[in-house]
Parts: C-alpha cells; structure tokens; sequence
C-alpha cells in the first residue's frame, strides 16, 4: 500500500487519518467539521491498516482490547475454579486416585482437565502467554504510530486541525506586544516552546503520555517473572518432614544438602511469667509461644553410589522458628508445623475370658515384623498392616498413606490349643473378629511417640523480575494518573490571533491555565466547542 503525501511536502504512512506534520485531515470525505479524535493524533495503526495475511490476522486480534480484557477475565476464572479443590501438592495419594475418590465425577472432571495442578497445565501457560502477547503487540501497535506523530509535529498546523479542536478561538483586537505576553506566561508554567514564522507552540508533560505503555512494560516483566516459576529450579516451595535424631534431604537441591533435626521444643505462655495476659490465657487456654526446631545443615562433599550412604560436611547449627528461617544458597527453610507421630505400639496376647496373659511384644510402625514369637507355642503374625486406617466406598479396610496416623492390624494369633489360629482385626479403640468369638485377644497396652518438624523448603529466583514489574507497573501509573499532555497554539492567521488548545485529559485545569496565561492582554479564552456542541443538541432534542 502507498504512502500518502500531504500538501505541506509530509509523507504519512498509509492509513494515517491526521497528517503527522501540520494535522490536516487526509481523508477528502470526512469534512463534517466535527471534533478530530486526537487519541493517538490520528496516526496510522497497523490493526486498522492491513488485514490480508496470516501475520496481520493474528496481528489484529492480539491488538484487541477487548481480546485482552478476555484473556485476562478468563485467567482470573481458571485460578477460582483452582481453589475449589486442593492443588495437588497438598494431597497424599495418586492425583488420579484422590480426586475421583474423593469427589466423584466432579473431582475426575476436576483432574482431566489439569485443574489439579493449575499453575503447571499447558493452558494456563498458554493463557499467560497469550496475555503476555497481546501486552506486547496493543503496545506497540499504539505507542510506535504515536511516538512518530508526535515527534513529526511541527509548529505551524493546518488550519482544519485548530477549528476541530474542542479549545479554539479567533481574536480580531491585539496588540503586538500580546504574543510576547503569552510567550513569557507559558515560559513561567514550564512549557516547552517552539517558534515558526511567528507561530507558537507551546507543550508539556508529553511524558505522561507513555505512562499506560510503561505499565504494559511493567505486566510483561510481572508475567515473564511469573512464568519463569514453572521452569524447573528456578521457583521451589516443597514440604519436608523431619523426625527427631533423622537427617533428611533438603528437595529439590540436586542431593547436595541434607538436614538433620536435633530436638523439636514446643513452648507455651505461661501465666505466672506473663501475668498481663493471664485472665486472656485462662479464657483461651494454652496458647502456643514458640515453635522451634534444632537443626544442623550438611552438604554431600562427594558423589556416591545408589543406595550408598553419603559423605556429608557440617555446615552450620541453626534454631528454625516460625518466621525466622535457615537460609543458605538462595534456599530457605521456614517451620510451619509439627506432629507427634507413633513410632511403636505394644501389646498383649491374653485370654478373653480369664484374662490370662502369655506374652508381650512391639511393633515398630516403621518396619514391622511379619511374626513375633512370644515362647511356649505363643505366636502373633501379621496378615495385613494399615499405617494410616480407613474403610474405603465398598466397606473394605484401606490406608490413606504410608505414615502412622491411625494404625491397624490383622492378626493371626497361633496358641497351644489353637494350633490353627485365630484372626482378629485391631485399631485404636476397636477390634473386630471376623470369624466369630476368639479365645483369645490382642490387647494394646501402649505407644511410642516421636516429634516430627514439619518445614517449608522454598526458593524464588524469579522474585526480582516481579519486583521490578511492580515498580516499572508503578511508575507507569504515577506517570499517567498525575501528569497531562498540555499543548497549546498561538497562531498567526490573515492578520488574526488563532488560539487552540489539547490536552489528552483533565480539560478544567487546561482552561484555568490558559486563563492565568491570557491575563493582562486582550486576548479572549478560546472556547469550549464540545460544550457548545452538547448544548446545540439540547436545543434541538
């Protein structure tokens, strides 16, 4: 497509509506005399230009506002719809066993369509990626033209271009010092000031008309810093459980650091130490004071063999509280919880009846025994061990996990007189003998119980880029919401004084500032042509 020249000798890039040089509408057809649209000074954007190929299809639809606003409401639904049920990283089992089981065909639906691990499906990358895009094509599709024009402007403009200003008027009585005047005032409120031929143009805050475009900088660097969490190392947030004596690797480090948790200390207020509170600590009991976990950090010094036990180097002693994490190597180590887990029960083989007892014995949770022999023809095997005891949709008994919570057992219980055994099902506070009434039972008599620190491993390496984001987002809002592009046009035209005025917003403050920058000459305040316009269809309506 061809350039268009204007008469002043500019060339326009095709599609420009104003001339970028002295304002003249280019367009023969559109004499209507009607205020000129000056929100990108009429320059010609591509979107509104072509629209033959592929490129300039994808082109137009990514420069689309309302494209824009709808990637960006449709994001904000997929990270509702994220919370209803919980991410994958804060369930135990199978993501595409927990949802179902749990939620029925909801929770299925819930899992096929990646809403388990939202932040990490293909399609939420995709949106943020496409958000990310159309940032980046409506902002150079705008600010490029916009840039051009305004930086093409010259002093004089075309007569058309200042009668369809909304701020225009012409004086017929001046005095030839009243330019001058006028000059001087627009100096004292800091406009900049470019003469031609006797004309003036006088401008200021042209800055502000970048501002949304520096926000659009400011998103594009949030999202990239957003997005730089999904590759691997760059953003970690895992849980790490501890238990008192055991060294644990620290995740996702490359097997480099391991820690160690040496004791785990509980601490509550206590009233007669803190005698200010203790009516509110008799109201709400024991309250917690500090959670404190006494830990050592290693780092492996050599590479080992699978299943071999690492070489480890003692880097620092450190006391984990809440809110005062252990950092090292851009990682930080934060408590947030702990639990008593059950590391051993033990029990009895008595006699129903008379209460007779042939033996003790313990099972280690962590590594039970399949039979445990208590002597004179006394044995009690394990069928069936569930760490973590439920009855699942069909009544069947099932473990939610690996870990201890809520232990139960099927034992076989081998006596003198019951060569063949008997079988019994035993969980905390319940025992069922499915095969009839036993002889025999297998009493609880007690358990072991271990502290366990529970700690949150995290690394953000994509934390600048959302900072800085933020600021550049910031600047770009300050920029635009408390500056004004102000410029004004003192013209000389067939022996009469032309005066018209623009402002990209804040249209009062213009008119107050031509006011003091009239004053004390015999030049008249142009007039508001939007203001009479509105009152003109009044009239007529």
């Amino acid at each position: 497509m061809n350039d268009v020249k204007c008469e002043c000798g500019h060339v326009n890039p095709h599609g420009t509506v104003l001339c970028e040089a002295c304002g003249k509408v280019l367009d023969e057809r559109d004499q209507s005399g009607k205020l000129l649209d000056m929100r990108y000074e009429g320059s010609a954007r591509r979107s509104q230009t072509y629209n033959k190929t592929v490129i300039d299809k994808i082109w137009n639809f990514f420069s689309s506002v309302k494209v824009g606003v709808w990637l960006i409401v449709i994001t904000l639904l997929a990270s509702i719809i994220g919370t209803i049920l919980p991410q994958e990283m804060y369930i135990n089992l199978p993501p595409e066993v927990y949802y179902e089981q749990e939620h029925g065909w909801f929770g299925k639906l819930y899992y096929q369509l990646g809403f388990h691990d939202l932040y990490g499906s293909w399609w939420y990358l995709l949106l943020i990626a496409m958000i990310g895009i159309s940032l980046v094509i409506c902002s150079l599709d705008r600010v490029v033209p916009l840039y051009k024009a305004l930086k093409a402007q010259r002093v004089t403009r075309h007569e058309g271009f200042l009668k369809r200003q909304r701020l225009f008027g012409i004086n017929e009585a001046f005095d030839q010092g009243d330019q001058d005047l006028v000059k001087q005032h627009l100096i004292q409120k800091r406009y900049q000031i470019r003469e031609e031929n006797g004309d003036i143009l006088a401008e200021k805050g042209r800055f502000s008309r970048w501002g949304p475009y520096v926000n659009h900088v400011g998103l594009i660097i949030f999202l990239f810093g957003g997005m730089l969490r999904f590759i691997p190392g760059y953003y970690v947030e895992e849980n790490l459980w501890v238990r008192e004596g055991e060294t644990a690797l620290v995740p996702e480090t490359g097997e480099k650091y391991y820690i160690q948790n040496n004791q785990f200390i509980l601490e509550h207020y206590d009233k007669e130490e803190n005698k200010k509170f203790e009516k509110a600590l008799e109201r709400a009991g024991q309250v917690v004071q500090n959670y404190q976990s006494n830990v050592v950090l290693y780092e492996r010094v050599s590479e080992n063999l699978p299943g071999e036990k690492p070489e480890l180097k003692k880097l620092k002693e450190y006391k984990v509280r809440v809110n005062h994490p252990l950092t090292f190597d851009g990682y930080s180590v934060y408590q947030s919880s702990f639990r008593s887990e059950m590391t051993a029960m033990s029990f009895s083989l008595a006699n129903k009846e008379s209460g007779q007892t042939f033996g003790d014995f313990t099972i280690d949770l962590k590594a039970p025994k399949s039979e445990y022999d208590l002597g004179n023809g006394y044995v009690v095997k394990i069928l069936n061990f569930f760490p973590d005891f439920e009855f699942d949709k069909n009544g069947e008994p099932s473990t939610k996990s690996r870990v201890p919570n809520n232990p139960a057992f099927v034992f076989t219980m081998i006596t003198p007189d019951k060569p063949k055994g008997e079988t019994s099902f035993v969980a905390i506070r319940q025992t069922i003998e499915p095969f009839g009434d036993n002889v025999y039972k297998v009493a609880f008599k007690g358990i072991e119980t271990q502290n366990v620190s529970g700690f949150i491993v995290r690394k953000d390496s994509s934390l600048w880029a959302i900072i800085l984001g933020g600021i550049i987002f910031m600047i770009g809002v300050v920029q635009g919401a408390y500056w004004n592009h102000r410029r004004i046009w003192v013209q000389n035209k067939n022996g009469q004084i032309w005066i018209a005025a623009h402002t990209n917003k804040n249209w009062y403050g213009l008119k107050r500032e031509l006011e003091t920058i009239l004053a004390n000459t015999k030049l008249t305040m142009p007039e508001d042509q939007l203001q009479k316009e509105d009152d003109g269809d009044k009239e007529e309506a």
